[in-house]
Formats: C-alpha cells, structure tokens, sequence
C-alpha cells in the first residue's frame, strides 16, 4: 500500500479483559473515524496493512477500547499489539478553503514575506487557543502561531508557506 495514501489514527498498546478488545492510543483528534462500522487498516510489526471494521468503542482513560470484527478474544487480540491504525485518506472529510490536516502541514518550507527562510515545519502544538508551528531551521526552532495575521499563504502543491512575523519572533 502506498504510504502516502494512508494516514496514521492510533496505535495499538495494548489487550484489554479477555474478549479481544485492545487499547487504541488515538493520534487523531476526529474520534468519529473509530465509530463502529468504520473499517481501519492495522499495519502489523512485518509492514502488511490487513484490513478491520470496528465493532465497538468505548473512551477507557487515555486510550480507546476497541473491539474489531474477527477479534473474539485475547489469545486473538494480543499479536496486534505495537501494531498502528491507518485510514486511507480518502476516507477524510473533505476541508474548508482555509482548513488543513496537520499531517499536510509537516515538512512545509517557511518562508517571511521578505522571502527570507526560516526552515520547515517539523511540528505541530496544540495550545487551545490557536495551534502553534514549529519550524526548524539554520540550527534554531521558532514557534509560529497558525493565525491569520500571520501565516499569508499556504501553497502544497509547491511545499511552501509565507509568514508575516511579528516583531521578536
């Protein structure tokens, strides 16, 4: 499978009670795509992507509890361990004009509007009020704030972002 055709949602860490439902640590905001009926793709430790359909989910801590079809018990359940969960990107929701998936966003060039690199964006944080890019680059990391005022465009089809940093940054 083509790696760029999927997108990582969560990873396997562990059984849970002997039923075969395993712990899902969730590494995408959008807990809807674990609904029940949704079929995920588990990238087993040897590389292969084997297809699942969700049967249960329950919130369990800071972890997913997941049932999947086929998986009635721990003896089951328990190889899939390590294993991460893949969503082909066609199955995203489609974004607003204005609107990007973080995994679009790593690896983008930063520019300043004077044209001057500032280095690629390596991370994403979340902070609650705005998310916040961290670019690194020339040795040094700078957080930028993913606001308006300050990121001027974002063009992926050319890997590149323009900011207008605001003085001290």
């Amino acid at each position: 499978m083509d790696r760029d055709r999927v997108l990582q949602i969560g990873k396997i860490v562990g059984v849970f009670g002997l039923k075969g439902e395993l712990k899902v640590f969730a590494l995408a905001e959008e807990k809807t795509l674990f609904d029940p009926g949704r079929s995920v793709l588990l990238q087993e430790p040897e590389g292969l992507y084997t297809p699942y359909t969700v049967s249960t989910v329950k919130a369990y801590k800071n972890v997913l509890r997941i049932g999947f079809e086929g998986i009635g018990d721990r003896t089951a359940a328990e190889p899939l361990v390590g294993s991460g969960l893949f969503i082909s990107r066609d199955a995203l929701p489609e974004t607003d004009a204005d609107t990007w998936y973080w995994c679009d966003l790593i690896g983008l060039e930063v520019y300043s509007v004077e044209n001057g690199y500032i280095g690629r964006v390596t991370a994403m944080i979340e902070t609650g009020s705005n998310d916040v890019f961290v670019v690194t680059g020339n040795d040094t990391e700078t957080l930028i704030p993913a606001i308006a005022s300050v990121v001027v465009d974002i063009d992926l089809a050319n890997g590149r972002m323009r900011v207008d940093l605001p003085e001290g940054l």
